[in-house]
């Protein structure tokens, strides 16, 4: 099984923002980064079986430029597991409520992700900059044998 990790593109200043934190949205600089991203997935093939995101506006937004550049808007789907707080026993359900999924891809936050993924490869530290990708391979749906196969910070998928 493919997990990739995607951490949502660049949002407003948290300082700047007025409104509740979950409605924060990406910066007109992080949606161009995001788009030039889902170009560059296009280029290596990138084809999960679902793109699965956290509700907050900045992930929901980053996801789905992602799904349409991909043409994967009918298998994109929102779900508040992946909302800060995320972690093992939620990617677990989340998994579990797509049992046929080889290739998921994941929106959402840090600390979560890389908390997540040094959990699931062993230990270790991990570090998703904004607008990040990663891919563990685990042997199954239970998570089992998990490695980090790779780990692309923007300044690498936007080259």
């Amino acid at each position: 099984m493919e997990l990739y990790f995607l951490r949502h593109g660049p949002a407003g200043s948290r300082g700047r923002w007025t409104g509740p934190d979950d409605e924060r949205p990406l910066t007109d600089a992080g949606k161009a980064l995001i788009e030039r991203e889902a170009a560059a997935f296009v280029s290596l093939g990138l084809s999960p079986d679902v793109i699965v995101t956290s509700p907050l506006v900045r992930s929901y937004q980053t996801a789905k430029i992602v799904a349409r550049k991909l043409g994967l808007l009918d298998r994109f789907v929102t779900d508040e597991r992946l909302a800060p707080g995320f972690g093992l026993r939620e990617l677990r359900g989340i998994l579990q409520d797509h049992p046929d999924a080889v290739a998921v891809m994941l929106v959402g936050h840090e600390p979560d992700f890389s908390l997540t993924v040094g959990d699931l490869i062993g230990g270790g530290t991990v570090v998703f900059r904004k607008g990040g990708l990663g891919r563990v391979d685990a042997g199954d749906a239970t998570l089992g044998d998990a490695e980090l196969a790779w780990l692309l910070p923007p300044s690498v998928l936007t080259k």
